[in-house]
């Protein structure tokens, strides 16, 4: 099982037509600034800057920045980059738009024995935690696919009415089709959140584990992986990588 960082792991729910933020990952704040040129987004959006490491606790860590220009996410970048962290070195951020929104909600996918589990809740970011209870799942047999009726049905029991049970189950469907097709052990997007200016589902942040010996299958996969959490890569295995 392998760690993919949340740009590329973004990038891999994108072409499942996940609707994700705009994003650039960069490795220095002069980069962030050339880049401001080519995406105007960058100059006329409200900016997130996070640490783009295999990392836990980064808003506690300080490597999360948020509501900022251009200019301060400049500022932020030139900040996070070059922190050690325990063995890990902070080499590259993650820019993002700000995506307005009230209610953030949680959605996963994840290998079992049998197959597969969806989860999914009318709660999420941090609040998920400590109402596990209100996650409500699916399994899923191998070989099988759950139908837009099914996911209805499971966004219905997790609190979810109307039009928006049937946008999340469209989420969870397409969701499910990245883990299947991309030999994923286990994707979540959390949070969840509705865009105010048009009533779109966004996800705000990836996590991507995929089964690293099928990487041979997917030739469209551009990108490393991360190393095993809070831990640099070693330079005999960097140079493994580098052969394969």
């Amino acid at each position: 099982m392998a760690k993919v960082l949340e740009g590329p792991g973004m990038g891999l729910m994108k072409r499942w037509g996940i609707v994700v933020p705009n994003v650039v990952v960069v490795s220095s704040a002069d980069e962030l600034g050339k880049l401001g040129d080519a995406h105007d987004w960058l100059e006329k959006s409200t900016l997130v800057v996070k640490a783009h490491e295999a990392l836990g606790s980064r808003f506690k860590l300080g490597l999360v920045k948020v509501g900022l220009d251009l200019k301060g996410a400049q500022a932020a970048a030139k900040e996070m980059l070059g922190r050690q962290v325990g063995s890990i070195t902070v080499s590259q951020v993650i820019v993002s738009e700000m995506v307005p929104h009230t209610e953030e909600y949680y959605v996963a996918v994840k290998s079992t024995r049998a197959g597969a589990e969806i989860l999914l809740a009318n709660c999420g970011g941090i609040e998920v935690e400590s109402n596990w209870d209100r996650v409500k799942k699916l399994a899923v047999e191998v070989g099988d696919g759950p139908s837009p009726g099914v996911l209805e049905k499971l966004a219905k029991e997790a609190g979810f009415t109307n039009e928006l049970a049937t946008k999340v189950a469209d989420f969870a469907g397409k969701l499910f089709a990245c883990f299947d097709s991309e030999d994923a052990q286990y994707l979540e997007v959390n949070p969840m959140v509705v865009r105010e200016s048009d009533g779109q589902l966004v996800a705000l942040d990836a996590v991507t584990l995929l089964d690293a010996d099928a990487r041979f299958r997917h030739p469209d996969w551009n990108f490393p992986f991360a190393a095993e959490f809070g831990r640099a890569y070693t330079k005999n295995e960097l140079e493994v990588m580098a052969v394969d």
